[in-house]
């Protein structure tokens, strides 16, 4: 790599999913391993489809983590994105249903906004955030030091306010009393 004088970093990704069709297993008639295979395809692109729910309608939430093809297509959903689909349709009237789902499907990927810029990063910030990392990694090494410290820091403190309360109750014993042999 030849050396950059702006000394700016660009990084990307490109992926390339192809997702299998929903399987209509009254219509296919699948039967064992088919059977598996084809509720495991309905089961990952239910979990696509709640992904594309979320980011479409714009949720707090969105369920990345419900399914490991989800999870893979992450980057590429949601966030600094540019993402397209592409629907394979069929012509036959045999197939209605499932074109219309799958235009459907489309149509609700479309609705999703995603703003898609260049990835550049400083060098200089690069090393910032890599020395960042360093110093959180220390501390969290000394996690069970500090712990301590403030273990002993808090038990001083108990000590201090149960003598600070043993005197309290003792001045009001002593006011307590002399209340009451001033009454007599």
């Amino acid at each position: 790599r030849p050396y950059r004088k702006d000394l700016t970093v660009k990084t990307g990704k490109l992926f390339l999913v192809d997702l299998a069709g929903s399987e209509m297993v009254g219509k296919t008639g699948a039967q064992g391993t088919r059977l598996e295979e084809a509720k495991t395809i309905n089961k990952s692109l239910s979990a696509l489809g709640d992904v594309i729910s979320a980011l479409a309608t714009e949720q707090a939430h969105i369920p990345y983590r419900n399914h490991k093809l989800t999870m893979l297509m992450s980057d590429s959903l949601g966030g600094n994105a540019k993402t397209l689909m592409f629907v394979n349709v069929s012509p036959s009237d045999g197939n209605l249903e499932e074109t219309q789902n799958s235009l459907t499907y489309a149509t609700r990927v479309r609705t999703i906004k995603n703003d898609a810029s260049k990835n550049v990063a400083n060098r200089e910030l690069q090393r910032l955030k890599a020395s960042l990392a360093m110093w959180r990694a220390k501390a969290g090494e000394m996690g069970g030091e500090v712990q301590e410290i403030e273990d002993t820091r808090q038990g001083e403190l108990a000590a201090n306010e149960g003598e600070v309360g043993k005197a309290s109750a003792a001045a009001a014993a002593a006011i307590w009393a002399a209340k009451s042999t001033t009454k007599e």
